[in-house]
């Protein structure tokens, strides 16, 4: 006979609102996803972040926060988050092992720059992430708002191992099953996943894609090379790729954006260090 534990409840907290986890997926030993209810209030932007957590330990009263990117679009009913797991991390070490009913703390206000609103107009839209910064663009990519603003969306996600590759199977399906941008997807959608310490369709960093021009072959369809005209770029993960990106985008005049000002690339520098 199976016992199934007691949610774990906490108490209210003033400056945060409390939440239901509804579901959890554990896709390996050190990359999990998670999805709560989401608050009736709550209004945000595809591609924003939220802050999320649980109480202190030890006495402590502060509740420990963490910056989470939403993955879910802005019109879905739940939230849903991608995280790392480290064993002895204040947060992820201890919310690695929620489970559905369990509660958590969530952040009142979602932020951030990684929404359409800060970039400019334009033909091709490059997701460009490493890790758990693909979570941002799990959102947007399933956001009809931006496929109605640009003609391509293209996700690249780029991980040290294939394990790594979460909802692989979702967007090498080109999101077929979602029932509002499934057909628009079929068309406009393009997922490129790459592995840097394991042998796979395509290894290498993402500037190694970009330098030899693998990033651009089809079926993305243009030209063959970042154009600031018509492409834009939002760049989330590690702050190397970032950094390297940036610079790059930069030299070929491309301008960084943000909410009042719209550019050519944006960077969520809340994840940057």
């Amino acid at each position: 006979m199976t016992v199934l534990e007691e949610p774990k409840l906490i108490p209210d907290h003033k400056a945060f609102l409390t939440v239901n986890v509804k579901w959890v997926r554990h896709w390996n030993e050190h990359l999990f996803s998670f999805a709560v209810d989401r608050p009736s209030s709550l209004r945000f932007r595809s591609g924003e972040f939220i802050m999320i957590g649980l109480p202190g330990e030890n006495d402590d009263p502060k509740p420990v926060m963490r910056a989470y990117s939403i993955a879910s679009p802005s019109y879905s009913d739940e939230l849903e988050f991608l995280s790392i797991k480290v064993q002895d991390g204040p947060l992820t070490g201890r919310l690695q092992a929620i489970q559905p009913g369990d509660q958590l703390y969530m952040g009142k206000k979602p932020t951030g720059t990684l929404v359409c609103d800060a970039l400019l107009g334009g033909e091709r839209l490059w997701l460009l992430s490493t890790g758990t910064g693909l979570a941002p663009f799990l959102s947007l990519a399933r956001d009809p708002e931006v496929y109605e603003r640009f003609n391509q969306i293209i996700v690249v996600h780029g991980v040290r191992r294939v394990n790594d590759l979460a909802f692989r199977e979702e967007l090498g399906a080109r999101l077929a099953d979602d029932p509002l941008i499934g057909d628009q997807a079929q068309e406009q959608f393009h997922y490129i996943p790459t592995v840097t310490r394991e042998e796979f369709e395509t290894k290498g960093r993402i500037t190694d894609l970009i330098a030899d021009g693998r990033l651009f072959a089809p079926p993305v369809t243009g030209p063959a090379q970042f154009d600031p005209e018509t492409d834009r770029v939002m760049l989330c993960g590690s702050t190397a790729m970032i950094r390297e990106t940036a610079q790059m985008l930069e030299g070929l005049g491309m301008t960084e954006g943000s909410n009042a000002n719209p550019g050519q690339f944006v960077i969520e520098r809340a994840f940057v260090d």
